[in-house]
């Protein structure tokens, strides 16, 4: 029985030509599996018949939008994940969602092996292999670009030679990723990090430079998750397809950053996330109402490392399974709503509610009817002080000798 590949597809130029390139490298027959993320663009039916037209025996499609919003954007969420202080994980958190259809397809059609379009200098090599090697530990994983050589003059080539029918161009200098989470822009021009990037490599965003008026929107959660804005119910996916709209008219959540790569090297990514960060930021504005005060500070650290684990490739990690168990019981109380503008690239939150707030409105006024007994404090104060108290004490001491 002839060996079958199971080839991530995206339905571009690389992985449109490492169906052929990887048949002939190996003599197997290529099943091409495309996963829809939100991403946009062609239909999976297209980049169904392209892979077809590539020469693949089988194409494999699924439509995993809402079990993307809800399975890893929303744990996102949860977390306020924002990878070294800015990037939302919007490559990062698709991968492992990927790798499950391709195992399943790998399962479903026989195949022995599964292919990736990474390079041997990115993260999303060791995403896909590290999830593949956890849900398919019997499966071999090979990449094109990296294990057989596929450059991307190489890929033209290949292509133009064989009459494929896929579009080749030399123009575009950029390497684009992107889902309903968000859009990430890297290579070309932007690797000189002094040049300043170029409106045109922005889509899910307006120049915010000159937005339109401002626009007011009330973000309802329940347990964490967005479930309706401005009073209309909404799913995770619905959330982050409407403020990706709204967000993104106001030019929010643009990200310009060199951020540190598994590998070990800098690298400079632009990013657009409008949907993530409007999010992010209600969802953090509401845990600030709702979650009490050393349970927030140890969940700031617990998201942090959390961050750190999806971004390289421990999405299945046991550790990251414990740290989403935290997450998770810390949000048992954040529910209410946000209101915030988004406006001139910003979204800023002036309006919060909930039943389950810890603010006592009668414990923080300074008018009539505080409650807060202020003779609490000198003694307070006296006790909280003592050890630095001692401590300086001793220093004294000890420098007079």
């Amino acid at each position: 029985m002839t060996e079958r590949i199971v080839l991530a597809y995206s339905g571009g130029l690389d992985t449109s030509v490492a169906i052929g390139w990887i048949g002939e490298a190996t003599g197997a027959e290529v099943i091409a599996v495309a996963v829809d993320v939100g991403q946009g663009g062609e239909s999976l039916e297209t980049i169904r018949q392209r892979a077809l037209g590539c020469g693949a025996v089988e194409a494999y499609v699924a439509d995993a939008s809402d079990e993307f919003a809800n399975e890893y954007c929303m744990p996102t969420l949860k977390a306020n994940a924002l990878y070294q202080g800015h990037y939302p994980l919007v490559s990062a958190i698709s991968r492992p969602v990927i790798v499950k259809h391709l195992v399943k397809a790998a399962r479903e059609f026989g195949a022995t092996t599964v292919a990736h379009g990474c390079t041997g200098k990115g993260n999303d090599q060791v995403r896909f292999e590290v999830g593949i090697q956890t849900l398919g530990p019997d499966l071999k994983c090979i990449a094109p670009v990296r294990d057989l050589a596929l450059t991307r003059d190489k890929a033209i080539a290949f292509a133009e030679e064989k009459g494929l029918p896929i579009e080749t161009t030399k123009k575009n200098p950029y390497s684009i990723d992107q889902n309903v989470w968000g859009r990430a822009v890297e290579t070309g021009y932007l690797e000189d990090i002094w040049n300043a990037p170029t409106k045109d490599i922005y889509d899910y965003t307006a120049t915010p430079e000159f937005p339109p008026a401002p626009d007011e929107v009330t973000i309802s959660f329940e347990a964490g998750v967005p479930v309706a804005i401005d009073g209309v119910k909404v799913t995770p996916l619905q959330a982050i397809k409407e403020l990706n709209r709204r967000a993104g008219a106001q030019g929010v959540g643009r990200i310009d950053v060199v951020e540190d790569r598994l590998v070990g090297i800098k690298s400079r990514e632009i990013y657009e996330a409008p949907g993530a960060m409007a999010l992010i930021t209600a969802h953090k504005h509401l845990e600030d109402i709702t979650i009490e005060r050393e349970q927030a500070r140890f969940k700031a650290t617990v998201g942090q490392r959390w961050s750190e684990l999806v971004y390289d490739g421990q999405w299945f990690s046991p550790l990251k399974r414990s740290l989403d168990a935290f997450i998770e019981d810390t949000q048992r109380y954040v529910t209410g709503d946000i209101r915030m503008v988004l406006h001139g690239g910003q979204a800023i939150v002036n309006g919060r509610r909930s039943e389950t707030s810890l603010y006592d409105f009668d414990l923080a006024t300074y008018d009539t009817g505080d409650t807060f007994d202020q003779s609490m404090a000198r003694g307070f104060i006296e006790l909280w002080g003592m050890s630095a108290k001692v401590a300086s004490g001793r220093d004294i001491r000890v420098a007079g000798k």
